[in-house]
């Protein structure tokens, strides 16, 4: 395992982004710059945008919401999260979240060990240009990401 030994350092509006989804998530810190033991994420989560529920097999998540309020299921507990919520889910609890507000939350988003961030990639749409609105997902496009997800130890529950 390599660990950067010069720390990291990521100015605002900097990393990795990718549409996925409506949504937009930026990589603040990849496996490879933390040896492989967490990634962190900035994402950017429109009105009623989120994620289905699924499962992660390899890895935890936690979140903690920067701005807005968005809906958690955790297992079978609903949640709801306002700025300043910190919120856990270990490896193989099913969960997912919504944006019940009428403005985009954000959120931090911390999986361990690494890798989800290599599925994003595959995955998602880079952009350079946060602004731009993200590219329409089309049937196609979800039936590929709920087969990569199975690559990376992720199970998606069908809408």
């Amino acid at each position: 395992m390599t660990v950067n030994r010069n720390g990291l350092f990521m100015p605002p509006d900097r990393g990795s982004s990718y549409w996925f989804g409506g949504d937009l998530y930026t990589i603040k810190a990849a496996g490879e710059d933390t040896g492989e033991v967490y990634a962190l994420f900035e994402a950017l989560i429109q009105p009623q945008g989120g994620t289905p529920p699924h499962t992660h097999h390899r890895e935890d998540e936690s979140f903690f919401v920067r701005e807005g309020e968005l809906e958690f299921r955790l297992d079978e507990q609903t949640i709801v999260a306002t700025t300043g919520t910190f919120l856990y889910s270990p490896k193989g609890q099913l969960h997912s979240f919504t944006n019940i507000s009428s403005t985009p939350a954000k959120l931090l988003i911390w999986v361990t060990p690494a890798g989800f961030e290599k599925f994003l990639a595959e995955v998602g749409v880079a952009t350079e240009n946060q602004v731009t609105p993200a590219p329409p997902l089309n049937p196609a496009d979800l039936d590929r990401i709920v087969t990569v997800a199975k690559n990376y130890g992720i199970e998606i529950l069908p809408p």
